[in-house]
């Protein structure tokens, strides 16, 4: 790993790169640039490709490049990218990310193993035998929803301090424990960069010490955020605590959706979101993933208009 690439910095708003996709079902890449624009835009400090919003996991590897592939070329290294290379285990894991690396990421972020059942001590050795691979900063995802095990405040500290990982996307919605987490990496002289996906309390997170956020929400408007993460950083927590207010009631678009997946309700609600403000052609989902109710879609139109995101933006 080159001096250049360990030395660097994601923090403030770093949205989850979002996959527009075409009614067959293929990568609507016209779509793609055109919101990898629009978060550039609006102000964003880093982009997170192939995420959990991103729906990554619906995806095959040669997929997963052709996206990260685009965004790159649309960034033209405005911004630092980080990727998601989310497999079952460290083998497959090296594998997927030097392939995200050759296609242009500038860090990895991956989680604990998947499927198998492991000691935390060999949760450690498997982020261990990841960076010990690539040539790239590695981070780590603790997404327990997802992964059914939640990282240890300790260990993500000892791989910090051995330079193993380089931060944290914390996703846990555990503000506790990432508030735990936030002052033992203080302690330790700060080895982590810490980025909260609670997106819903990006102010507090911020007051807190997080270096910076991984919303969802940014693809439907990135613009709140950077003006929230702004205020935070001058200290004006009045006027932080009111962006966040404001950003909470457009999040009420994911409380929109009834009784469908948590892959459907979230990032369904974002995309047609994002296809009603004209970032995007298609609210299409990724195979297999239920698609939201006129009735649904109504409604997310509804709260769009309420605070004043409609009528369609243009590009």
């Amino acid at each position: 790993m080159t001096a250049a690439s360990s030395s660097l910095i994601f923090s403030g708003v770093v949205p989850p790169v979002a996959t527009p996709l075409s009614p067959d079902g293929t990568i609507d890449h016209v779509s793609l640039e055109r919101l990898v624009e629009r978060l550039i835009a609006e102000g964003v400090s880093g982009l997170f490709a192939l995420g959990s919003t991103g729906e990554t996991a619906y995806f095959t590897d040669d997929q997963r490049v052709e996206l990260l592939t685009t965004i790159v070329k649309t960034n033209a290294g405005r911004v630092p990218i980080i990727a998601g290379a989310i497999e079952l285990t460290a083998p497959r894991i090296v594998e997927t990310a030097r392939r995200l690396i050759a296609a242009g990421a500038q860090a990895i972020v991956t989680t604990a193993p998947l499927y198998t059942l492991n000691s935390a001590a060999e949760v450690a050795d498997h982020f261990r035998t990841i960076a010990a691979a690539i040539d790239a900063p590695l981070w780590a995802y603790d997404v327990p929803v997802r992964v059914h095990a939640k990282l240890g405040i300790d260990l993500l500290v000892q791989l910090g301090a051995e330079g193993v990982i380089h931060g944290v996307k914390d996703s846990s919605g555990d503000d506790v424990s990432f508030r735990r987490l936030i002052a033992a990496n203080i302690a330790a002289g700060r080895p982590l960069q810490l980025l909260t996906g609670h997106e819903v309390v990006v102010d507090a997170m911020a007051l807190a010490g997080a270096d910076g956020v991984v919303p969802g929400l940014a693809n439907v408007e990135a613009a709140g955020y950077v003006r929230l993460w702004d205020a935070a950083q001058r200290g004006d927590w009045n006027e932080a605590r009111a962006e966040q207010e404001r950003i909470n009631r457009v999040f009420d678009i994911v409380f929109q959706p009834r009784g469908l997946s948590g892959d459907a309700t979230g990032v369904g609600a974002f995309k047609a979101a994002m296809h009603a403000r004209g970032i995007i052609d298609h609210a299409t989902m990724a195979d297999t993933v239920q698609t939201l109710d006129h009735d649904a879609v109504s409604r997310i139109r509804e709260i769009l208009s309420a605070q004043g995101l409609l009528p369609v933006a243009v590009s």
